[in-house]
């Protein structure tokens, strides 16, 4: 599944990055590598953009980014 399709509150671990280019090393940056644990915290009123929280930090990312993400439930 991807990360733009996930309940809040459930925790996630990240199984592989689909971007390409900056996008991809700006997503490596912010911790998103293979075996990060996610969890989706909350949403914007209108969907976009996810609060997530990965290594003890608080991201906020568009939908966009996060269809790149693949992840399985824990």
């Amino acid at each position: 599944m991807i990360l733009s399709e996930v309940k809040n509150g459930n925790l996630y671990k990240i199984e592989k990055i689909n971007a390409q280019n900056k996008l991809f090393y700006k997503l490596l940056d912010m911790g998103f590598v293979s075996g990060a644990v996610v969890e989706v915290v909350r949403e914007a009123p209108l969907s976009d953009p996810l609060e997530l929280k990965i290594h003890n930090y608080l991201i906020s990312l568009r939908k966009s980014e996060a269809a790149l993400i693949e992840v399985s439930k824990l």
